[in-house]
């Protein structure tokens, strides 16, 4: 297996080959072109990079601008950052105003670990799914991550992406990566239970199935990369089809993952469901894997879970 790399890497070697292409492709960076590792891009094509400087909510208003002039607009910072400080910006400049922006909101999560709850972006899901018309994407891995901006590039309208800061294993293979935005993968079958994750937390789910298994418990596995517009066909069918739903994401419990999957499946097919993400209260600082395991996000976590909610 090759050596896995950041998904904000992945993430920008492509668009850089994509805007080799396309003069109309820009990015903006508010002082952040080594967090999302923009300095290939910015010294290969100068004229299509813009440094705003410490300015998110000027990265953000500049972005839409530019994008009323039919350029084809990246702004990428800290997802705490672009999410908080500039919201508002998103929310008239961008969503309401249906310009063709990417927010692209790198180190999200709790990527940025020790640095604590001022450096995490934990909310910032549950904030995009309010600003109404904004298309929500969190890939799972670096492969994912290049199919992703390949197709952004041809879409039109306003999207939000989060992505982590640090190295995760593979999801999918380099030549084998299903991705449609609205359209969820379903990585394997099961019967008894469905565990539903999305971002980073996709692996942690895929290997839990993989443990399940060897208990005898058959968790169908599905990677929600896009939260906005839910893919509620795959819900509907998981939950006539298995005993429970677990969610699992690197998030608030409020407002993410978990309040729109049991918002959808409330009002159509009730079933059991769990939501693992980060609970309320100050939350522990460490490297991602360490506060994974703390609130139950890792494979060991899930299949705790996954047995309590079966029994």
């Amino acid at each position: 297996m090759a050596d896995t790399i950041p998904c904000r890497k992945a993430f920008t070697s492509t668009l850089l080959e994509k805007a080799k292409l396309n003069k109309n492709i820009v990015v903006l960076t508010s002082d952040a072109r080594g967090s999302v590792t923009l300095d290939e891009f910015a010294k290969t094509l100068p004229e299509q990079f813009v440094e705003i400087g410490i300015a998110e909510q000027d990265s953000v208003g500049i972005s839409a601008g530019l994008a009323s002039c039919g350029k084809n607009v990246f702004v990428c910072g800290p997802a705490c950052f672009l999410s908080a400080r500039s919201f508002e910006q998103v929310k008239i400049d961008v969503a309401y105003s249906h310009t063709n922006v990417k927010v692209v909101g790198v180190s999200g999560g709790v990527s940025y670990g020790a640095l604590g709850m001022t450096h995490y972006s934990l909310h910032d899901i549950a904030a995009m799914r309010a600003a109404h018309g904004i298309t929500i994407i969190l890939p799972s891995d670096a492969n994912q991550a290049a199919e992703m901006i390949k197709a952004l590039c041809d879409f039109d309208g306003p999207v939000y992406v989060r992505m982590g800061r640090n190295a995760v294993g593979d999801v999918y293979q380099k030549d084998n990566v299903p991705f449609k935005i609205g359209k969820a993968n379903l990585l394997k079958d099961g019967r008894d239970i469905t565990l539903v994750g999305t971002g980073e937390t996709v692996l942690h789910a895929l290997n839990a199935g993989k443990k399940l298994e060897e208990l005898g418990i058959y968790a169908r596995i599905i990677d929600m990369h896009t939260l906005s517009p839910l893919d509620t066909e795959i819900l509907l069918k998981a939950a006539e089809e298995t005993k429970g739903i677990i969610t699992v994401e690197e998030h608030s419990i409020h407002g993410g993952l978990g309040s729109a999957v049991s918002e959808f499946l409330i009002q159509k097919q009730p079933v059991k469901m769990k939501i693992l993400g980060i609970p309320e209260g100050d939350i522990v600082a460490g490297n991602s894997l360490e506060i994974f395991k703390y609130y139950g996000l890792d494979s060991d976590g899930i299949v705790k879970a996954a047995k309590e909610l079966l029994n």
